[in-house]
């Protein structure tokens, strides 16, 4: 069942439904979320909310492709060792008399 939590954005209130254990990291992300507007607003107020979304959501967008290429990348080279871990026991148990 979804609850309505209350978040502030740029000092705009908006209403969000969450899971019953999920507004704490509601709150969290509407937090990162402020921040990173109010960094690239700047000092600058007459930028629009609607540009300073899209360039917030440009950044994390780039930021999160980032960090799943990466880990990707990290998946990858651990599937790649543990193959090669079990074709090394395989041979260290092909050894073994049966």
């Amino acid at each position: 069942m979804s609850t309505p939590v209350n978040v502030k954005i740029l000092d705009r209130e908006f209403t969000v439904g969450v899971e019953a254990g999920e507004q704490e990291s509601l709150q969290a992300s509407a937090r990162f979320l402020d921040a990173r507007m109010r960094e690239i607003r700047g000092n600058n107020r007459m930028v629009s909310i609607d540009q300073v979304a899209v360039l917030a959501a440009l950044n994390l967008a780039h930021e999160f492709l980032q960090l799943k290429k990466a880990a990707d990348e990290r998946d990858g080279v651990l599937h790649q060792t543990l193959g090669d871990m079990n074709r090394k026991l395989d041979g260290l148990f092909d050894s073994f008399p049966r």
